[in-house]
């Protein structure tokens, strides 16, 4: 799978922009990053960027939306028709479309150790509006998005101030984001997901191929296991696995065991790396765990395997 850092996502954003402006002395005074953008902004600059792709960020992300957009993510799709408030955290990948170009609101990024560095020492993923389970999208009138516009304002005018503590208010302004946030309701899931299955499917077997190709013996597979698949999902490993065995007929810890052997025939062809690197890159601790795995899915050792091929 894919993982996006801060730097990534500024240049995805800003692909023209300097960096050095976000990311240059000045910002390495403090632990952690953190920034806020004018969502019509940054529409007038790429009105046909296209929708943000599903990925997996280092970073967590806040955006007050004035406009109809759709956000999946694990078996849920919610529908926004006018104000919502979207808490994104790392743990737990999503889609993001505009559904058109009058797009208006804030979004602030930032990174764990921006808000670690608090003074109230929080822990941010302690706090419920960013565990994984719950819901992420919440609902907003008129009124409650003028407040929440407010602090966005506050925070956009304080990072271009002077004053010696901006971060300290801007933590403090952060903070008084996430609390607003957790006191709202949260926005239903829209009945259209009739194609959940079908649609977690796609994603499952989205975040394996993004492990791959292998393309040297510092990269390394990450996710392996069913249940690290559901997690990073956001579903129950036993509904991935019955979703997953009515659309493809295979369990899941059959198909990545299956990609795992493809992508370990094709190194073992293609590459002189030694049977301890390949194992290492496709995540395995033990060379002897990595060759038991592959000789059951194959019937021949990696050695055999390789010797074979050669001849």
């Amino acid at each position: 799978m894919e993982v996006l850092s801060i730097k990534d996502f500024y240049q995805e954003l800003l692909p023209d922009m300097d960096l050095d402006q976000y990311f240059g002395e000045n910002n390495e005074q403090d632990i952690g990053h953190f920034n806020v953008f004018d969502i019509a902004e940054m529409w007038k600059k790429s009105p046909s960027k296209p929708k943000m792709p599903y990925n997996r960020r280092t970073y967590y992300k806040i955006s007050l939306v004035n406009g109809q957009n759709k956000v999946e993510y694990a078996d849920r799709v919610v529908d926004i028709e006018d104000y919502a408030l979207i808490f994104a955290t790392p743990k737990v990948p999503y889609r993001y479309y505009p559904l058109n170009s009058d797009q208006k609101g804030y979004f602030c990024v930032f990174t764990g150790e921006f808000l670690s560095k608090s003074k109230t020492g929080t822990l941010i993923d302690e706090l419920p509006i960013f565990n994984p389970a719950s819901n992420f999208v919440y609902h907003m009138d008129k009124e409650l998005y003028n407040r929440v516009d407010d602090i966005f304002n506050k925070m956009q005018q304080e990072l271009s101030s002077d004053y010696a503590y901006k971060y300290d208010l801007l933590r403090t302004y952060l903070l008084e984001l996430i609390h607003f946030g957790q006191k709202l309701q949260p926005l239903n899931p829209s009945d259209k997901s009739h194609n959940a299955s079908n649609r977690i499917s796609s994603l499952f077997i989205e975040l394996l191929e993004r492990q791959f190709p292998i393309e040297s013996t510092s990269q390394r597979v990450r996710i392996k296991s069913a249940n690290e698949f559901a997690a990073s999902l956001n579903v129950h490993v036993n509904h991935l696995n019955k979703v997953l065995k009515e659309v493809t007929g295979k369990t899941t810890s059959d198909i990545i065991k299956s990609r795992l052997a493809q992508e370990a025939k094709i190194l073992l062809r293609q590459t002189q790396w030694n049977i301890s690197e390949i194992a290492f890159s496709l995540g395995f601790e033990e060379i002897a765990h990595f060759s038991n795995f592959f000789k059951t899915l194959t019937s021949y050792s990696p050695s055999e395997f390789r010797n074979g091929m050669r001849n």
